[in-house]
């Protein structure tokens, strides 16, 4: 990378990471904390949990779709602003409704397409792989750090404090948009650079991009109902107080951290990466099993939350990098799109089902319920073959009048070349590749490429 991508990356990767920090910094506490306010029910307490990943699901696409329009950093600061405003509405609340009011304009600030889409623009083709990666890595790393930090400080400056601190964080991030992330170059902007409505039905038409859809929103929707019924077993089972959770949670989330690495390495080896995917499914499911049928002893509880984040951090890291290396090169950004939307709804669904469970079936209806879908994941995992993993090469094609079936017939003959998406009219051609048998140095023989090869 050029100085202006690292700069670019760094700071994006600062302001998601910001934003994700103060978002989850709450998640382990706030079931009990919403259970103590004024108005509180089962459902209120999974809506103050899950309602964001609503929102969230509502306003991803209209905010990259407006960002087109009107630009990603006025975008961006506009729905940090919205954010800031949720934060401080839910520090203020002395109700569970105002609660969840908070955090539905919380998820409102819909700018996780957008930073995505800034990130595509201000990179070239060549480095936007390794920029997505140290993207996903930040996120990953500020969600665990998170749920760690946010017990430890809780019991300094309780749930209004955490909300407080959230604010500045946003506010913090948007003082390093205006700043600090360059501006954008006005350019053409490549089809698969964000979601169309042109590849939306054939994103959803797609089997295997489909199942890991399916995926991430069980994924998500099976960690915010455990964030419902934990808490209270925690409480009850160990008789830990509130602000002593993170006892639990800093150790477990360090030891599967340690536990998941090395299947994350092997999960990298092409051939394995299915295989290593199964088993961290498996995980959430014998996690859940325990929890189910030992939520009452403490060995089980605390080997139960353990397993589960050992598959979730694995899952959590896996299943953007096959959602990139599934998706058609041209559809990537609607790929992504459809996936973020699965994913926050997710997050709703489980909010909310787990509240109503736990009201009505206590810990061990949640669990069950958790368990159960996890084995459905485990089973749609098993449909169909597994899909060829490949990488996206972005190539230009020089402006002046060219021979485009000449190129495109050339370029399908290369080796390692599974597919050729030629969209002459953006002068920009799409492969489909084995990195394993491409040689990237064949592409500098054919005539009419530009910005061909590393």
């Amino acid at each position: 990378m050029n100085s202006l991508e690292r700069r670019s990356v760094a700071a994006l990767a600062g302001v998601f990471s910001l934003r994700m920090f103060g978002l989850f910094m709450v998640l382990p506490m706030m079931a009990l904390y919403a259970s103590g306010l004024d108005g509180a029910t089962p459902l209120m307490i999974g809506l103050a949990l899950g309602v964001y990943g609503l929102t969230q699901a509502i306003f991803q696409i209209p905010f990259g779709m407006l960002s087109d329009r009107f630009g990603r950093k006025h975008l961006i600061v506009f729905g940090l602003v919205v954010f800031l405003v949720g934060s401080v509405v839910a520090a203020l609340a002395q109700d569970a409704l105002a609660v969840v009011v908070g955090r539905a304009l919380q998820g409102s600030g819909a700018i996780a397409a957008v930073v995505l889409a800034l990130v595509a623009d201000l990179t070239r083709d060549q480095q936007r792989t390794k920029a997505m990666a140290l993207m996903g890595m930040s996120i990953g790393a500020s969600f665990l750090l998170a749920l760690m930090a946010g017990p430890v400080l809780d019991q300094w400056v309780g749930m209004s404090g955490l909300f407080w601190m959230t604010a500045l964080l946003a506010g913090l991030s948007i003082g390093v948009v205006i700043w600090i992330v360059p501006d954008a170059p006005i350019t053409l902007r490549e089809p698969g650079a964000r979601a169309t409505r042109e590849f939306f039905f054939e994103v959803l038409k797609t089997p295997h991009l489909l199942r890991l859809d399916f995926g991430i929103f069980v994924l998500h929707m099976v960690l915010t109902a455990l964030f419902v019924a934990t808490p209270f077993a925690l409480v009850d089972v160990l008789q830990l107080d509130r602000d002593a959770h993170w006892r639990v949670y800093v150790p477990v989330l360090l030891v599967s951290i340690i536990l998941m690495a090395p299947l994350l390495i092997i999960g990298m080896r092409r051939h394995l990466t299915f295989l290593v995917f199964r088993i961290a499914i498996v995980a959430l499911l014998v996690a859940f099993l325990l929890l189910f049928a030992g939520y009452d002893r403490s060995v089980w509880l605390v080997t139960g939350i353990g397993l589960f984040f050992v598959g979730f951090n694995l899952l959590e890291a896996m299943l953007p990098s096959l959602i990139t290396r599934v998706a058609p090169g041209y559809a990537k950004g609607t790929a992504t799109g459809v996936y973020n939307t699965f994913e926050f709804s997710g997050v709703f669904i489980g909010g909310a089902i787990g509240g109503v469970l736990h009201g009505a079936y206590g810990s061990s209806g949640v669990f069950l319920f958790c368990a159960l879908a996890s084995f459905a994941w485990l089973v749609v995992s098993f449909f169909g073959s597994s899909p060829q993993l490949r990488e996206s090469l972005t190539l230009r094609l020089s402006p002046e009048n060219s021979d485009d079936r000449s190129i495109e017939r050339a370029l399908s003959l290369l080796p390692g070349v599974d597919q050729v998406s030629f969209f002459s009219r953006d002068r920009i051609v799409y492969l489909r590749v084995n990195e394993e048998e491409f040689d990237r140095g064949a592409l500098r023989d054919i005539e009419g490429l530009v910005d061909s090869a590393d």
